[in-house]
């Protein structure tokens, strides 16, 4: 008996040593080389930015390049013409790890199989309009029956813009639609190549160089009309690198701080301005516009509620072939961690599903 429970327990200590030599053997994951951001927009300047975001900010500023120096890390910025869609192609091809773009074109790829998760807000309520040449006899949204009309398909604007038409009973048959991108688009109507077109912040500098008119905007509108814009990571490299998915966070929220204070506004619109969009194009998207609201990080119940209302608008216009589930597709750890980090956590304003305001609460308890 006494031999028995020796060789059992030389046994087990055996294999405890084996254990131990194991882990000590297993590979540990290694933070990556580099880290490489898409950006649903063509952007410009040098080197290429673009506006309307706090990640503008940290692009221009070079943050997540300061935040990642010590590690040995680069960080890579990929902007893609062909927006939303484009990227979605690179997430797709593992070419990107963090994605930067609209409402739609991220439900899209979602509902096509991408695995991602939306880590932060970077641009909510974004404005569109649609412009005329100064000479047309188009007024209003009802007038645009029948025309030659500009959309960018498959990018966040498309689906507001099917939007705008039915609030003003018409629907997108109605219109004679042209899928081009926004350089195209404003090559066409300085061209009379087409009638109208539906666009963002980008037209205001064709209208203030005489060459546009703008007919409708949905400033001051039902908020509903407005366009939202996150930041993505690729799942795969979410599970493998947590930490570093962190400090990405982390800065874009120091940025989303920096850009939500009303003495920055002049300064941050000469940073946005870097990407080719003057000053006055920002000031006029942004105009009587809260800088807080625009740039909050907040997924709060009114971006949820957009996203949920873009699944069921893409759903009931085949722009998407099947139910996407939202809940679940949201991970707010890494910015719940940074608000708590930051002191941010009752800075900006939450808001309920219809966009207004609720009662400011701890972020992380909202979101749990």
């Amino acid at each position: 008996m006494r031999q028995t429970l020796s060789l059992l327990r030389r046994s087990a200590s055996a294999l405890f040593v084996l254990a131990l030599s194991a882990l000590a053997a297993a590979p540990v994951q290694a933070a990556p080389e580099v880290i490489r951001i898409g950006v649903a927009t063509a952007g410009g300047g040098e080197p290429v930015t673009w506006g309307g975001s706090p990640g503008g900010v940290v692009r221009v500023n070079h943050w997540l390049e300061e935040e990642f120096k010590a590690s040995g890390i680069k960080v890579e910025w990929l902007f893609f013409k062909g927006a939303g869609p484009a990227v979605n192609e690179a997430l797709s091809n593992k070419q990107i790890d963090f994605a930067y773009q609209g409402d739609l074109p991220s439900i899209v790829g979602r509902s096509n199989g991408l695995k991602t998760r939306l880590l932060v807000v970077s641009g909510a309520r974004n404005n569109l309009y649609v412009v005329a040449p100064p000479a047309s006899d188009i007024r209003s949204v009802k007038d645009l029956k029948d025309r030659k009309v500009s959309i960018f398909r498959g990018t966040n604007g498309h689906l507001v813009a099917i939007n705008v038409l039915a609030a003003n009973g018409l629907a997108e048959r109605d219109i004679k639609g042209v899928n081009l991108d926004t350089g195209s688009a404003q090559a066409a109507l300085v061209s009379n190549g087409v009638d109208a077109a539906f666009g963002g912040y980008e037209w205001f500098k064709v209208r203030d160089q005489g060459l546009a008119k703008v007919i409708y905007s949905t400033q001051g509108q039902d908020p509903a009309l407005t366009r939202q814009a996150s930041l993505l990571v690729r799942s795969e490299f979410e599970e493998a690198n947590g930490a570093e998915v962190q400090r990405v966070v982390d800065v874009f929220v120091r940025a989303a701080h920096w850009s939500s204070q009303e003495q920055n506004r002049d300064a941050l619109f000469r940073i946005w301005a870097r990407s080719g969009t003057p000053v006055a194009s920002w000031a006029a998207e942004f105009d009587k516009q809260s800088l807080a609201d625009r740039n909050s990080p907040l997924v709060d119940d009114f971006i949820v509620g957009r996203y949920k209302a873009v699944v069921a608008d893409a759903l009931k216009l085949k722009l998407i072939r099947r139910e996407v589930a939202i809940d679940g597709w949201f991970e707010t750890r890494y910015l719940q961690n940074a608000l708590k980090k930051q002191g941010l956590e009752n800075y900006w304003t939450a808001y309920d599903a219809k966009g207004q305001p609720r009662a400011k609460q701890s972020v992380a308890a909202n979101e749990r």
